[in-house]
């Protein structure tokens, strides 16, 4: 049995590392609540690069040969729904460029699902910029639903020969542009499916004048501009999945730019529980967070890298994806406080819950935690034997044959926290006592005894 004091010594290193352990574990929980969220990423997909026989088209306005146009998919979890993609009072919705966008002048929309097939044939009209919730043509016999081109195994529908060719009547057609940094072809696959379950209640808000019905933002053809920032303005519907539910991919925009590309996206996501449909609000920015609001690292464009590590100090949620170089100092959890009887130098995290003083012990033991401030040279410091040890429901103490008279009896977790106390035991000719110990949760328990001039000590392991 080990001596009282050394005990005292272990438990107080348990105690820190049980700590440890469950800040760890609460840390792990947010991980894994983190990790299963309904938004898994946002993939920015590079649909087309345009080249010079697109450039020569004016009817649609004219676009720059090396024009980009990208599309935004959010990747869902499976059986999660897409209903809105909003901004508000305390999260802008931003979609931003280093140059103009580009907006068709000819049929250009600021919504993607209003869009014929047809129209979409015509000169530059399927680069447009837009916004959408995974629809990218009206409701007809074949009503399109965006998915990239990595998954579109359908053939297309524009460019090539199913494009008129635009101002210059290009014989081949525009949209033919084979560069392989956009990936496949627009004249092999377009990006768009059908789905059976086409979404309706379409409404939204903070884009066109509610007066003129004109789109002065980077949407609209009205007036070019590089920069929509909104903290009103919203696009909804009854929800929407992507055309393959099990990756669920759903696209949210269309952007067509020179420049360099920067978005924060807000989402409202409907998913099935067992208690019934829940709806999750998702946003980019957590300064301010209402109920039922969550950060997602995922919703800001470029999105931010870093420490992902919870064991580390560098850590964020912020962040979307991870870089080890970022992660440079271990957490070491402790009472960093000089004037604390525990104070731990080599503690970076400071855990105020433990720090101890005299009279002030934060319902800690002090003489679990700082065992040489309360154990005076003239107490004997004795074992004392416990069995059975693991035990579930009742253990029984035999205590030293010289404890005479009443004595006190604690027992404490191993956070140090004291659960059980019986201040005033009168010893018995047998020197045994017994503590019922079936409510205490399973885990390691010390036992202290305190008697005249004797103080006794044992671990035990509640089952």
């Amino acid at each position: 049995m080990k001596h009282p004091i050394d005990s005292a010594k272990e438990n107080m290193h348990i105690s820190a590392n049980y700590l440890k352990k469950l800040l760890t574990l609460l840390s792990g929980c947010f991980m894994v609540a983190f990790a299963n969220a309904q938004i898994e990423n946002v993939i920015v997909e590079t649909y087309y690069i345009s080249d010079v026989n697109d450039a020569t088209d004016t009817i649609g306005g004219g676009i720059e040969a090396g024009t980009k146009t990208y599309r935004v998919y959010l990747d869902l979890a499976e059986g999660a729904k897409l209903k809105k993609i909003y901004g508000d009072q305390y999260h802008p919705l931003i979609f931003s460029s280093s140059a103009d966008f580009f907006n068709n002048k000819e049929d250009g929309q600021t919504i993607g699902k209003e869009f014929s097939v047809s129209r979409l044939q015509e000169n530059t009209v399927a680069l447009d910029t837009w916004i959408t919730l995974g629809q990218t043509s009206r409701v007809a016999v074949r009503t399109n639903f965006g998915v990239l081109k990595i998954n579109d195994d359908n053939g297309s529908l524009i460019g090539g020969i199913n494009n008129d060719g635009g101002s210059a009547t290009i014989t081949e057609g525009l949209l033919i542009n084979e560069d392989a940094a956009a990936g496949i072809p627009l004249t092999e696959e377009d990006g768009m499916d059908t789905m059976t379950v086409i979404p309706g209640s379409w409404a939204d808000y903070g884009f066109a004048n509610i007066i003129t019905g004109e789109d002065s933002t980077i949407f609209g053809s009205v007036i070019s501009g590089n920069h929509f920032e909104s903290r009103n303005a919203g696009l909804l519907n009854s929800g929407v999945t992507g055309v393959n539910p099990s990756t669920n991919q759903v696209i949210v925009a269309q952007l067509t730019t020179t420049g360099d590309l920067t978005f924060e996206l807000n989402i409202e996501v409907e998913i099935i529980t067992g208690t019934g449909i829940r709806t999750i609000k998702y946003v980019a920015r957590d300064s301010f967070l209402t109920q039922g609001e969550q950060l997602s690292p995922f919703l800001k464009y470029p999105q931010l890298c870093g420490c992902q590590d919870p064991d580390f100090i560098e850590y964020s949620p912020a962040y979307a994806c991870g870089n080890s170089d970022s992660c440079r100092t271990a957490i070491a959890f402790g009472c960093t406080d000089p004037l604390a009887c525990n104070y731990d130098p080599s503690a970076n995290f400071n855990v105020q819950e433990i720090c101890c003083y005299i009279g002030d012990c934060n319902d800690l033991d002090i003489s679990l935690v700082c065992p040489s401030l309360t154990i005076e040279k003239n107490v004997s410091l004795t074992a004392m034997q416990l069995y059975p040890n693991p035990a579930n429901s009742l253990i029984t103490l035999e205590y030293p044959t010289n404890v005479s008279g009443d004595f006190s009896l604690k027992v404490f977790d191993q956070s140090g926290r004291l659960i059980h106390h019986e201040p005033a035991v009168k010893a018995v000719p047998e020197k045994l006592h017994s503590i019922e110990i079936s409510s205490f949760t399973s885990g390691m328990y010390y036992v202290q005894l305190i008697a005249k001039e004797l103080l006794a000590s044992v671990i035990f392991i509640k089952e």
